[in-house]
């Protein structure tokens, strides 16, 4: 294999790639359809007019991923990634049945904790390293990155269409069956990977914990998906008030939200690929982050200006999506990808249920704008921390005849 082919994926590792992308799309489309009109369709519901019960039930699904991540990914190392992987998604579709039969607040959220304790991102992030080589790894987990920012898009569009045609409990009839589907995928699409070689050298385990990049990493996606879910416990009844609508007529706001957040992020990542300034790309992401939380403090009363902003929203979510699980696969060492994996999808967990958590209590108890002032501190925190991270080693492939740099 010369020097140019090895940076190629082999016809293995592409379907791998694209089925376990494909896996990861259901199961995040499942967990994203909620956000955007979760809130305001639960008001129908014993309990739905209490935004810290509305929040708690949003997040809950974070909270037992968070316990469960690294049992999960344990597992899949000594029983191996496929049966781990299905027994997670069976979880998962049989939470999402629980929701759809409930019509009480309490019981979705009992339904929302059964489907976090399918915890399979990290068996599954570990069954892509494990399928890949070093060479096109970064490759493989930037189609899992970028897929879970078009997932997110997706729903934004989608949600409001399933709610007015099935209300809630169509809403999570629906996710149940894109958990099937992901199931499907699971046993019987992605190709078994090859046994994996014995560690040598390099990083002990618990360096994965301490590894100052990596924290920064993981630090990162816990304040997304908690500023992510945060924002979705105001945004949609904001819209709803300021724009006349209802949860059903959202995905009018959402689509060209949608649409013009893509033309903003495919040729950043483009270009942040082209040139490898994965660094530089993610920190101005940061700050742009910390801009539109400030700027939606004034925009949640204008319609036309909150859907500005909330393009931006967007756009910046998409890009640092697609980044992040890229940079953790080149910070961590080969033989602790799935490790390092495993504590970043924790972390993302973490994130998820405290931004539902938080999130509903603020605007209980202090008012929407102290959502978006807490979502703008919590970046500005984040971006001082990314501020610090190391130039990340290009790793090339031997006898390439060149000579690693730092990527910037």
């Amino acid at each position: 294999m010369t020097a140019s082919e090895s940076f190629r994926m082999t016809p293995t590792e592409r379907r791998a790639s694209l089925s376990l992308a494909g896996l990861f799309m259901c199961r995040m489309l499942g967990l994203f359809l909620l956000l955007p009109v979760f809130a305001v369709a639960a008001r129908g519901l014993p309990g739905g007019d209490d935004p810290a019960r509305v929040g708690l039930a949003l997040g809950m699904y974070g909270l037992t991923q968070a316990f469960m991540q690294i049992p999960f990914g344990l597992a899949s190392d000594r029983w191996g990634r496929r049966p781990v992987v299905v027994a997670g998604l069976l979880l998962f579709v049989a939470g999402s049945v629980l929701c759809a039969l409930s019509h009480d607040l309490f019981w979705i959220t009992i339904g929302r904790a059964v489907q976090g304790s399918g915890a399979i991102s990290a068996a599954v992030t570990a069954w892509l390293a494990d399928a890949t080589r070093d060479q096109v790894r970064t490759k493989a987990m930037a189609m899992i990155g970028a897929s879970i920012g078009m997932t997110f898009a997706v729903s934004l569009v989608l949600a409001p269409l399933v709610v007015g045609w099935g209300g809630l409990g169509g809403l999570f009839w629906t996710i149940a069956g894109l958990g099937v589907a992901a199931l499907a995928v699971a046993a019987w699409v992605v190709p078994a990977a090859p046994p994996g070689a014995p560690p040598v050298g390099g990083m002990p385990a618990g360096r994965v914990l301490t590894h100052p990049d990596l924290l920064r990493l993981n630090l990162g996606v816990f304040s997304l998906h908690l500023i992510q879910v945060a924002l979705f416990v105001v945004v949609p009844a904001t819209l709803v008030h300021v724009g006349g609508l209802s949860a059903a007529t959202l995905w009018k706001v959402y689509l060209p939200v949608v649409l013009g957040s893509f033309l903003v992020m495919v040729p950043i990542i483009a270009l942040t690929e082209r040139f490898a300034v994965h660094r530089v790309t993610l920190r101005a992401a940061i700050a742009a982050l910390v801009l539109v939380c400030v700027a939606l403090l004034w925009a949640q009363e204008h319609y036309h200006a909150l859907v500005a902003v909330l393009v931006g929203f967007f756009s910046v979510f998409n890009v640092i999506e697609a980044l992040q699980p890229s940079l953790v696969s080149r910070v961590a060492p080969p033989h602790l990808k799935g490790l390092a994996l495993g504590f970043y999808n924790t972390s993302q967990a973490i994130g998820l249920f405290a931004g539902g958590a938080l999130g509903g209590w603020l605007l209980s108890h202090v008012g929407a704008s102290s959502v978006f002032e807490a979502a703008a501190a919590l970046a500005l925190i984040w971006l001082i921390a990314a501020w610090g991270m190391k130039p990340l080693p290009v790793r090339r492939p031997a006898g390439s005849g060149k000579v690693s740099s730092p990527a910037a």
